[in-house]
């Protein structure tokens, strides 16, 4: 939670000094640990934690000197948890593709890297020779928290957004976590997170 809040300190100080770099900033709401997503494209999802959590993030203006990137933007962000489960600070590319004339509907599709607080490598409830608390302690984390695996992840995200002004716009927002199989080999269970945010362009 620490790593969190230190990175949360760090958006709001990015967030101060946008006006002189440019760019976005955003905040959202999301539901936590959502299955309906991976349960809908036959992927599965944890279902193991809940709470809701908050994203805080920072965009920078089109990058024209990657044009060979199709100009991306960078992202940065932190998401707290209200449970205090699987925080993340995330940063990577996201690209906003125009839905028609510019001024309304766009998708944005992004990807990046992740770095959580949450579980990872959980031993195994079945182990022999542990006691009958250390048992049920490993029981209850089997069925309550997510086992990513790896500390380190893949951020993929898409959203649809529509532009409210010049300077607003709102987006509908899906953000998963996963190791992909090449952080670590073997648990991957992975996050689903599904919300709302506003962004503020300066």
């Amino acid at each position: 939670m620490k790593k969190a809040l230190f990175a949360a300190a760090a958006c709001a100080a990015v967030a101060v000094a946008a006006p002189a770099l440019a760019g976005e900033a955003f905040v959202g709401v999301y539901k936590h640990d959502v299955t309906f997503i991976g349960d809908a494209v036959g992927l599965g999802a944890a279902g193991r934690e809940d709470g809701v959590d908050v994203h805080l993030g920072y965009r920078t203006n089109r990058l024209e000197n990657l044009r060979w990137l199709g100009k991306p933007q960078v992202h940065a962000m932190v998401s707290i948890n209200s449970e205090n489960t699987s925080n993340f600070v995330a940063a990577g590319f996201d690209w906003r593709i125009e839905l028609g004339q510019p001024g309304g509907f766009y998708l944005r599709p992004g990807m990046g890297l992740a770095y959580t607080d949450g579980e990872t490598q959980l031993p195994p409830a079945n182990a022999p020779n542990i006691s009958d608390e250390e048992r049920a302690r490993r029981t209850y984390l089997y069925y309550h928290r997510i086992d990513f695996g790896s500390k380190v992840l893949f951020e993929p995200e898409l959203a649809l957004g529509y532009d409210l002004s010049d300077s607003w716009s709102a987006e509908l927002s899906y953000t998963h976590l996963s190791n992909g199989q090449i952080f670590h080999q073997g648990k991957n269970q992975g996050l689903d997170d599904a919300g709302v945010r506003l962004v503020y362009k300066f």
